[in-house]
C-alpha cells in the first residue's frame, strides 16, 4: 500500500502533459531530465487550484526552496504583501484559464524574504477532453537588467530635472523633420509657448516669416546633419509675435548604430546684451563723431576768421585785389561749413522720417552730368581722371533730382577724397532688368572686407583717427544709402581691399517710362515773375539781383500784409518768401494765399530757421520747398528751372 502510494503521489506530481511520446528514443524521462537540468529558469507545474507539483533545479536556485519545503504548497508564497493583498496570484490564474497564458514582469519573493524582478509565464494545461489539468509556470530573473533599468531611468530623470530645470536657455529637441518633441522651462521662458501648444509644430514657427520663406530653418538642419551642429545668431519669434536677438546651436543626434534620431536645440536670448553692446558702439562712435565734428568745423572757421582778421588790421587800405582775395576765402569756407550742417540736418530728418521727396521723372544721365560738373574741380586738384561710361539706353527713374544729385555727388566725393593723387575714378550707368544702376569706382586703396558691412552705418567712419588727411563727418555714405532706400532702391559696396584695386559702389534703382517730351517755349514769350518777400532790404535787393541775373523778372516785398497784396496783384509765377516778417510770418501768409488766392504761384521758404521743425510746419503750410539761408546760388537756379519750366 505504502508502494501504491508513493506511486500515486508520483503521477500526481507528474501529470499528463499531453507530450506525444512516441518519438523514438525521446521518453518522458528524457524530457524530465532536459527540464530539470535548466538552471537559468524556474520551471515548475501547478495544479488548477496553483499548488505546487514540480520544482525543477532553476526553481530551486532562483527562489531559494528545496523540492521538499515547496511542493504541495500554494504558489502565493512567492508574491509580496501589497500583491496578496490584491489577490493577484488568484487572478493571474484567472487570466490563464481563461485565455491560455499570463505574461507579465514584476517583484517576486524568495524564500528568504528579499525581492527579485522577475518575468514570467504562466500556461494553461489541458487534457485531449479540453479538462483544465494545471497550469506551467516559468519565471526568470531580471533583477540585473531591472537595476540596469532603474539606473537608467534614474539617469534619465536627473537629466529631464537638470534640462527642465534651466530657465535662461530654451533646450529642446527635434525629430529628423524638424517638429519639435520636447519643451523645457526655459523654452517657455524665452519663447512664450506653453508645452502642449508647440510639442508637434515645426520649429520654423520661430522664425520671421520673411526668413521662414527662404527656407532657411531646413537649410540649418541639413548643415547640423552634415557636419555635426549648426551655429548661429539673429532674429526669432516669440508665441506674441515680438522679435529678439537669438544666440542658436543645433546638434545632431544619432544612436549608437549611426541612425539619425533627430536635433537638440539650445536657443539663448542675447536681446539685452546686443542692445548694451549696441548702446556702447555707438556710444565710442558719436563720441569720435563729435571731436570729427568739432575738427571740421574749426577748419573752415580759422581761414574765416583770419580773413576777418587781416580785413580789419588792413581797414580803409585795403586793396581791391586784397579784399578779393579775403571774399574768396570766406565764401569757399561758408560753403564748406553749409554743407557740413546740411549734411547733418540730412541726416537728421531722415533718420525721424520727416524728409519730403519730390516725385518726379528724373533723367539719370542728367543727374550725373551735374554731378561730374560740381565735383570736376575736386578731381582736377587732385589729378584724377574722372570719366563717365555714356550709355547706349536712357534710363528714367521717378524722384528727387537734386537728391539724386546729392546721392552721386556723395558717391565722387568720397571716391575723389580717398584715392591718391592721379587716381582714376569711372561712372557708369546702365539698364539691369527693370532696374537702373549707377556705379562709381576708383583705383584707391580700397575697403578691407571685414568693414564692407559697416560702411553705410551712421557716424562709422568717425572710427578711423582723427589725424586722417581726408577729413569729413562720414555722413556720407549713410546719406547715399537712406536717401537711395527712400527712391525705393539699394546700394552695395564692393572692393577686395588691396591698394590699387580700390572700391567700387552700385546704387540700383526701379525705372520709370521717360516722359513725353516738352513743347518748347516760345522765344517771344514773356519771362517769369518772381516775388522776393525780405523785411532785409539788402538780402532781398541781392537776391533780386540774383534771380534777375538767372532771366527772370522780379518784384519785392518787405512784409506779411503787402507780400499777400502783392501776390494778388502781382500775379507772381513764384515767390521767394521769408518766414520772420513784420505784420504777420510767412507761414501765414502761405495759409492766407492758399484761401484766398484762387490760383496760388509756388511758394518757397528762404529762411534762417532751418531745423526739421521748421521745415515741416513750412511744407505743412503749403511751401514747395524749404531753403536755409545763406541760399547756394547753384541750388537756387536748378530750382527756378525746375518750377518756372525755363528752357
Amino acid at each position: 500500500m505504502a508502494d501504491g502510494a508513493r506511486g500515486k503521489r508520483d503521477d500526481e506530481t507528474a501529470p499528463d502533459l499531453n507530450i506525444p511520446l512516441n518519438l523514438g528514443l525521446i521518453t518522458d524521462a528524457d524530457y524530465r531530465l532536459m527540464v530539470d537540468a535548466i538552471t537559468d529558469y524556474a520551471i515548475f507545474f501547478l495544479d488548477p487550484t496553483g499548488i505546487v507539483l514540480s520544482w525543477n533545479a532553476g526553481a530551486r536556485q532562483l527562489q531559494g526552496y528545496e523540492p521538499h519545503e515547496v511542493i504541495g504548497r500554494h504558489f502565493s508564497i512567492f508574491y509580496p504583501p501589497e500583491l496578496l493583498e490584491k489577490n493577484w496570484p488568484q487572478h493571474e490564474l484567472e487570466v490563464a484559464t481563461r485565455t491560455g497564458q499570463y505574461e507579465e514582469e514584476g517583484w517576486r519573493l524568495r524564500k528568504d524574504g528579499t525581492r527579485f524582478w522577475s518575468s514570467l509565464v504562466l500556461t494553461r494545461l489541458t487534457s485531449p477532453d479540453g479538462k483544465l489539468r494545471g497550469f506551467s509556470k516559468i519565471t526568470r530573473d531580471l533583477s540585473a537588467r531591472q537595476k540596469q533599468d532603474e539606473l537608467l531611468r534614474a539617469s534619465e530623470e536627473r537629466f529631464r530635472l537638470i534640462v527642465d530645470g534651466v530657465k535662461d536657455y530654451a533646450i529642446f529637441m527635434l525629430d529628423p523633420s524638424g517638429y519639435i518633441v520636447s519643451w523645457n522651462t526655459g523654452a517657455k521662458a524665452t519663447k512664450g509657448y506653453e508645452a502642449h501648444e508647440i510639442i508637434g509644430k515645426h520649429f520654423s514657427v520661430f522664425y520671421p516669416p520673411e526668413v521662414a520663406a527662404t527656407g532657411f530653418p531646413d537649410e540649418e538642419l541639413k548643415t547640423a546633419r552634415e557636419v555635426g551642429r549648426f551655429e548661429d545668431e539673429g532674429w526669432r519669434v516669440r508665441r506674441d509675435g515680438s522679435r529678439f536677438w537669438a544666440s542658436v546651436i543645433i546638434t545632431a543626434l544619432f544612436d549608437e548604430t549611426g541612425r539619425h534620431r533627430g536635433f537638440a536645440k539650445v536657443t539663448r536670448d542675447l536681446t539685452e546684451r546686443r542692445r548694451i553692446s549696441t548702446l556702447e558702439d555707438e556710444g565710442r562712435r558719436i563720441t569720435t563723431f563729435l571731436a570729427m565734428l568739432g575738427h571740421e568745423l574749426r577748419n573752415p572757421l580759422t581761414p574765416i576768421s583770419n580773413a576777418v582778421a587781416i580785413m580789419d588790421r588792413l581797414g580803409p587800405a585795403a586793396d581791391t585785389a586784397t579784399l578779393a582775395r579775403m571774399s574768396s576765402i570766406i565764401g569757399r569756407q561758408l560753403k564748406q561749413i553749409t554743407r557740413l550742417v546740411d549734411d547733418l540736418l540730412d541726416v537728421g530728418r531722415i533718420t525721424s522720417g520727416k524728409i519730403h521727396l519730390e516725385s518726379k521723372p528724373v533723367r539719370l544721365c542728367d543727374v550725373i552730368d551735374e554731378s561730374i560738373e560740381m565735383l570736376r574741380p575736386s578731381a582736377d586738384a587732385k589729378q584724377h581722371a574722372l570719366v563717365f561710361h555714356s550709355p547706349s539706353a536712357d534710363p528714367w527713374i521717378t524722384g528727387d533730382r537734386a537728391r539724386m544729385i546729392q546721392v552721386v555727388c556723395n558717391l565722387l566725393n568720397n571716391a575723389i577724397k580717398f584715392t591718391p593723387d592721379g587716381g582714376r575714378i569711372e561712372v557708369r550707368l546702365r539698364e539691369v532688368g527693370a532696374n537702373a544702376e549707377v556705379s562709381v569706382s576708383d583705383n584707391g586703396p580700397g575697403i578691407p572686407p571685414a568693414a564692407l558691412p559697416r560702411v553705410f552705418m551712421l557716424f562709422a567712419q568717425g572710427e578711423q583717427e582723427i589725424s586722417r588727411p581726408q577729413g569729413g563727418l562720414g555722413l556720407g555714405l549713410t546719406l547715399v544709402q537712406q536717401l537711395v532706400t527712400l527712391h525705393g532702391g539699394d546700394v552695395s559696396a564692393f572692393s577686395k581691399g588691396t591698394p590699387g584695386d580700390g572700391a567700387e559702389f552700385v546704387v540700383r534703382l526701379p525705372r520709370a517710362t521717360a516722359p513725353l517730351e516738352k513743347k518748347k517755349i516760345d522765344g517771344n514769350e514773356s519771362r517769369k515773375m518772381v516775388l522776393v518777400v525780405d523785411d532785409n532790404q539788402d538780402a532781398a535787393e541781392t537776391m533780386c539781383l540774383l534771380v534777375e541775373s538767372l532771366g527772370y523778372v522780379t518784384r519785392t516785398a518787405a512784409d506779411g500784409p503787402s507780400a499777400v497784396e502783392a501776390i494778388k496783384v502781382e500775379q507772381p509765377d513764384l515767390v521767394l518768401l521769408d518766414i520772420g516778417l513784420p505784420g504777420f510770418s510767412g507761414v501765414e501768409v502761405a495759409l492766407r494765399v492758399r484761401r484766398e488766392v484762387p490760383h496760388p504761384p509756388t511758394l518757397v521758404a528762404v529762411t534762417g530757421y532751418g531745423q526739421g521743425s521748421d521745415r515741416d510746419a513750412s511744407l505743412a503750410a503749403g511751401f514747395y520747398a524749404h531753403l536755409t539761408k545763406p541760399v547756394d546760388a547753384q541750388q537756387l537756379e536748378g530750382l527756378l528751372a525746375r518750377l518756372l519750366d525755363k528752357s
